[in-house]
């Protein structure tokens, strides 16, 4: 088996959970709508929380992320890899450094940046070819942020839009971060250390008070 098919440390798919999500989710006769399904509802039934404690491994880990019913961009692409691989997909995880514009005023006083690195999706190997697909923002926020949703077709890339339902600037994509079988967690960590030096300065107990869900 491929190391885009099998388990690993973080996107661990043979994890039972992820295993019936996946066989209750996965929907189509290709391997193409089996993906598309599966996106819709890791996008939708996994709810976007930025407010998260980075330096537990839990966050990034989709069995967990599953358990909890919320993540960030990182733990809900982790998740959809995870349960891809269980359906029996070719799929890993990207990254990119991103500016977002419209960032709320309570996340950029706690990461003191609206600049956020390492953020995840998920790459599926569809029709020999890789495609991205961004699961993180849920359909619920999208429409009270006036964001609009990220739809795909598993032939195209789906990315953050530029600009947000009333043409204000979004997402800008600045930098290229790679694929990986696995999520780099140490070195994701890493960056988050150097990158957002007010959330570590917290201390840990602290942020695990301050990133709850909200």
């Amino acid at each position: 088996m491929n190391e885009f098919l099998r388990p690993g440390r973080f996107i661990d798919s043979g994890h039972p959970a992820v295993v019936s999500f996946a066989e209750k989710h996965a929907r189509g006769n290709s391997a193409r709508d089996r993906a598309i399904s599966l996106y819709y509802v890791v996008r939708d039934e996994i709810r976007y929380n930025p407010f998260l404690d980075f330096t537990d491994p839990a966050v990034f880990t989709a069995s967990k992320v599953l358990e909890a019913g919320q993540g960030f961009c990182i733990g809900k692409a982790a998740l959809l890899c995870a349960v891809a691989r269980a359906a029996g997909l070719e799929a890993r995880v990207g990254f990119a450094d991103v500016k977002n514009h419209l960032t709320s005023a309570r996340l950029a006083e706690t990461m003191g940046s609206d600049l956020f690195v390492f953020h995840g999706f998920t790459e599926f190997r569809l029709e020999d070819r890789w495609v991205k697909a961004t699961p993180a923002f849920n359909i619920a926020l999208c429409r009270k942020f006036r964001v609009k949703p990220l739809e795909w077709d598993g032939r195209t890339d789906s990315i953050f839009h530029p600009f947000d339902e009333d043409q204000r600037r979004h997402m800008e994509y600045l930098r290229e971060r790679g694929s990986y079988a696995d999520v780099p967690v140490d070195e994701i960590q890493r960056v988050f250390r150097e990158t957002y030096p007010r959330f570590y300065s917290l201390g840990k107990d602290a942020a695990k008070e301050t990133f709850t869900p909200g």
